[in-house]
């Protein structure tokens, strides 16, 4: 059997049973769930700690190989899959899986990154707190991608993206060094904020391999609402009028059309309509109170009311119990899978000025049903940070790779719409490989000289994740 060059010296590394080199091994390393990115890779590596990633960088550098890090290779944008030259090599970061440090009083907890986000929110209740960082992949994602991506998901309208719950960060660099900065300091003013480097940098800079984050109080009180209404415009008047009335104890307002929820009765297992009418759009509303005390149900039903009163609502269905609650989020977190039984669907990861979002909706829906007569439009997500999933799932009956060959014409339609309304092609899902030429569409020529400049001080031999972002 012919041997793999520098396998037998990563597996005195990292062990051999840590170097993966047959194909039916490396199946899951190799294909992202979209099936839009198909790599191939000599081997792949997982290290066990932050010595022996530091140490397979370092020989790394030193022989000039590149490096593909990968978490639970739950990206869309192909960022995580290695090119299909077969000269990349993944090292995969699910063996780093510990709990380092919990510290209720400090509300921080330690992790390092292969930890799946589902895991760390499991240890903060454990200690009586909330990680709320919440995505529909949570069961399989892991935190250094969630950083690595500055993962939003539908939370952001209380606790911020990613990007706002970290507070340290533990990285190798592609040479091989190690920074510790996981520091836990709400306050810290000693010059540049390196972490923020590699928070979004999709690996390009360096390997997260643990991180320091923010917890917060647990809610004592939880009240969630289905809600049917007429279109997006009085979705953004319900949004307003939330709030207002509600202010931070708002920590849910998520928006889904009709064709949406047909796909999650259809195909999303548990699942069942909240309403009994049919209603062309839909709100999740959550509220939630660390204090036993606040008369939650009481400003629920206020927000409601006045909605009715003002003719934005058409229906709406109180959680009357955790399960429920639950209930209406599984609806909401299914309705990405929901959509691949259908066929083939186009995506747009894209966000708009909160107040466009019913006109950017109007003008990119009919824009795509008049280049694609038939399509299905399937808009939804985080009203109220502006950020849209434009999912286009394709005609019923139609062949699907006929279809998902319009994908560049459908892209630049929608992202015209975009930028017309002031908004970003990229809201949380990254670039990665998918969207790297459109950067230079969205950049200015200073923004990409800095990002190109930042990559070569930090990796000159362009070896860590080179091809993606920039």
């Amino acid at each position: 059997m012919e041997r793999i060059p520098h396998a037998d010296r990563f597996a005195e590394l990292i062990g051999a049973a840590n170097v993966m080199t047959t194909p039916e091994d490396q199946v899951p390393y190799l294909k992202e769930w979209r099936d839009l990115y198909q790599g191939v890779t000599p081997m792949v590596l997982r290290p066990g700690n932050v010595e022996e990633v530091s140490s397979v960088m370092r020989y790394a550098y030193e022989h000039d190989i590149k490096i593909v890090p990968q978490g639970g290779n739950t990206g869309l944008v192909g960022g995580q899959i290695p090119q299909e030259t077969g000269d990349e090599i993944v090292l995969s970061l699910s063996r780093l899986n510990k709990i380092r440090f919990v510290d209720s009083a400090g509300f921080t907890i330690t992790v390092e990154a292969g930890v799946v986000l589902e895991t760390l929110h499991d240890e903060a209740e454990k200690a009586g707190r909330l990680f709320p960082l919440s995505l529909g992949s949570q069961g399989s994602c892991q935190i250094g991608g969630n950083i690595s991506t500055n993962a939003g998901g539908t939370a952001v309208l209380a606790y911020g993206n990613t990007r706002d719950l970290v507070l340290g960060l533990e990285v190798v660099l592609p040479t091989g060094e190690i920074w510790d900065g996981l520091r836990t300091l709400r306050k810290d003013n000693t010059g540049y904020d390196l972490k923020q480097l590699f928070i979004g940098a999709e690996g390009t800079l360096g390997i997260i391999t643990a991180a320091s984050l923010k917890l917060f109080p647990k809610p004592r009180k939880l009240e969630a609402a289905f809600v049917g209404l007429p279109d997006p415009q009085a979705a953004l008047k319900l949004f307003t009028m939330a709030k207002a009335q509600a202010g931070p104890v708002l920590t849910g307002f998520e928006i889904m059309p009709r064709v949406g929820l047909e796909f999650c009765l259809n195909h999303l297992e548990g699942a069942r309509d909240p309403l009994n009418g049919t209603h062309a759009w839909y709100i999740l509303l959550e509220l939630s109170s660390g204090s036993d005390a606040f008369p939650i149900r009481d400003l629920m039903e206020s927000i409601l009311g006045e909605a009715f009163e003002e003719g934005l609502v058409e229906d709406a269905a109180f959680a009357q119990n955790l399960s429920q609650v639950q209930d209406f989020w599984h609806i909401r977190h299914g309705m990405s899978e929901v959509q691949k039984p259908e066929g083939g669907s186009i995506k747009h990861d894209v966000s708009v000025p909160v107040a466009c979002i019913p006109d950017f909706l109007d003008k990119a829906m009919a824009a795509v049903k008049a280049f694609v007569p038939g399509c299905r439009p399937v808009p939804f997500g985080h009203i109220g940070d502006g950020n849209i999933h434009f999912n286009v799932s394709q005609p019923i009956d139609a062949d699907k790779d006929a279809y998902l060959a319009k994908w560049d014409e459908m892209n630049a339609i929608v992202h015209g719409i975009v930028h017309e309304f002031g908004g970003s092609i990229s809201a949380e899902h990254g670039i990665g490989r998918l969207k790297r030429t459109l950067l230079k569409d969205v950049k200015s020529n200073v923004e990409l000289d800095l990002m190109r400049r930042i990559k070569k001080d930090l990796d000159p031999k362009n070896l860590l994740n080179p091809g993606r972002i920039i």
